[in-house]
């Protein structure tokens, strides 16, 4: 056997060469898949992978570039630059380009613009076959030229039940290596499967140690077991994060979703995955958007309360900064609801965009103000007047919610139009404001 062999980890030494062995991304390599029937159509696009690492991206770029016959070459595009393209691109005019070059450009998100748009050069004249992969969604960190000339595929977390035939003949081939007959039992490995937060890798890795550990002990017949692995977990959970650490966006949205459905028990286990899994800014953020988003104006404070627990669990850090997160997050769950606001503003943007409302009413306009009323001369501080352009004058955009707090401002806002509007008596006497 090569001596450096056990140098290259488990997880490359078992990469799968074929489609039918990849654990999980059933909707892309199972027998109806995209890949699948792209490979057997003998047609590859340009494509970008996107999804956590350990989902199969580089497995996949892999095994359609054996399928295809084309020469595969790697670029990770942190530390990549534009003449390592170049040498690529320039080897479809020798022997190796003959059945076409595949470019697998990992992490493409740290390409910038110009990076980015000088591979649609060789997309366009078909020099190269491009497959970028990046755990970021793509929507936000590449750029639409190159987007729109290539096909955008989701590599999804990998299922427990997925990643376990992976475990299994990983168990076997590490075993085989250790020299002893360890004893791999089943709910170690299932055990791995459900802290690895569907990454393959992690979990071929988290393996490789535990079998290691026990083939190294003195035991006659050395046994793996779920406590073996545990030794290996880390203070923080292996929670479904990206590439620069951030938490997988499900476990932000499944926060958001738990608060705006007043649930407060899964708020605050949501917001300790978050936590646990090391990262602060991302929930201190998504708290701060709930708190205007989904609580609004049922609840105005709720925004000023949140922003206080955010500033006071930054300062602290973690681990403290749970405590303030926890109470803003039990808070926002068990607080009134109302998107009336921001619904509202959509609702006036979607205006906006048509091109409506583009001029002003004549008396709001600098520097005359001709026909302003000012409304604090009047009772209630309240004037009937036209405030929207003409175009737009009897649109309605916001709608009191059924709360409380907006309640007493739709009583408010009623009783100042049928009561209000009258001339103040000192109004009268000063005339009136000209703005």
């Amino acid at each position: 056997m090569d001596p450096y062999t056990h140098s290259v980890p488990a997880a490359d030494r078992l990469r799968p060469s074929s489609f039918d062995d990849m654990s999980g991304q059933q909707h892309l390599v199972g027998p109806a898949g995209i890949l699948r029937r792209m490979v057997r159509a003998g047609k590859i696009p340009s494509m970008i992978f996107f999804g956590p690492p350990g989902t199969g991206k580089t497995t996949a770029a892999s095994i359609i570039a054996g399928s295809s016959g084309m020469t595969m070459r790697s670029l990770n595009a942190t530390t990549a630059s534009l003449s390592d393209v170049r040498a690529v691109a320039a080897e479809t005019k020798g022997l190796l380009g003959a059945g076409g070059i595949l470019l697998y450009l990992d992490e493409i998100q740290y390409f910038n613009r110009k990076q980015q748009q000088s591979l649609l050069e060789y997309i366009e004249d078909g020099r190269i076959t491009l497959i970028a992969a990046t755990t970021e969604n793509p929507y936000y960190y590449i750029y639409d030229a190159l987007l729109s000339r290539c096909t955008v595929l989701e590599f999804r977390p990998v299922t427990p039940a997925d990643m376990m035939p992976r475990l299994r003949a990983a168990a076997a081939l590490l075993i085989g290596e250790s020299g002893r007959d360890v004893v791999c039992e089943e709910e170690a490995l299932s055990y791995i499967a459900s802290v690895a937060g569907g990454d393959v890798r992690r979990a071929v890795t988290l393996l490789e140690s535990a079998v290691t550990y026990a083939a190294a002990g003195e035991e006659e017949k050395p046994t793996l077991t779920r406590d073996v692995v545990r030794m290996f977990m880390p203070s923080v959970s292996a929670g479904n994060f990206d590439g620069d650490g951030d938490v997988h966006y499900d476990l932000l949205s499944c926060l958001q979703k738990s608060i705006r459905g007043s649930d407060p028990d899964a708020a605050v286990f949501y917001l300790a995955r978050l936590l646990e899994g090391g990262d602060l800014i991302s929930p201190c953020r998504r708290l701060m958007v709930i708190a205007s988003e989904d609580i609004g104006a049922a609840y105005p404070m709720a925004a000023v309360i949140t922003r206080a627990c955010v500033e006071s669990a930054k300062e602290l850090g973690l681990p403290e900064a749970r405590i303030p997160l926890a109470n803003a997050a039990v808070m926002l769950a068990t607080a009134p609801k109302s998107n009336t606001a921001y619904t509202a503003f959509d609702r006036a943007a979607e205006d906006v965009r048509a091109g409506r409302g583009r001029v002003v009413p004549e008396h709001l306009r600098s520097p005359l103000f001709k026909g302003y009323v000012y409304p604090h001369d009047y009772t209630g501080d309240y004037v009937p007047q036209q405030y929207l352009p003409d175009d737009v004058r009897d649109r309605h955009y916001y709608t009191f919610g059924d709360n409380k707090a907006e309640s007493a401002a739709r009583a408010y806002w009623e009783k100042i139009r049928t009561e209000g509007g009258q001339k103040k008596p000192q109004a009268e006497k000063d005339g009136g404001r000209k703005e």
